[in-house]
Order: structure tokens, then sequence, then C-alpha cells
């Protein structure tokens, strides 16, 4: 796995703990401040031709706008 590669699944490894977090604080605005940081980390991925499958936790996932995560 490259540099690229293995930065790019830390950083949305991270931020899903803090999509998490912001659930678990009931902050609303984080939450979709945090879920917009994911769909933006998703799509440089589509960009660069990164399979990301299998990064993105289930629950997070269906919480994500339709057709972009």
């Amino acid at each position: 796995m490259g540099e690229f590669v293995a930065t790019l699944r830390g950083r949305v490894q991270d931020v899903q703990r803090d999509i998490r977090q912001a659930g678990r604080d009931a902050d609303g605005y984080h939450e979709q401040l945090h879920s917009g940081r994911l769909l933006d980390l998703l799509a440089v991925a589509r960009r660069h031709d990164v399979d990301v499958t299998g990064w993105v936790d289930p629950d997070i996932l269906v919480t994500l706008p339709e057709g972009n995560g």
C-alpha cells in the first residue's frame, strides 16, 4: 500500500471516529461537518482510483447522503 493510500485510509478512519464522537455528544453540527469531510475524502479516493471497499463502517455509510458515499 502506497503512502498516499495509507494516509488517505488513516484520515478516513480518523473522521469516522470524529463522526461517532459527535453522535455520542449529540452534536449534530459537528456530525454533519465530519460527514462532509468524509465525503470529500471519498471523492479524493475516487479521483485517484483508490478502492475504498470496506473502509467506511456500514453504520456511518448509511447516514451519508445517497449517491455520495
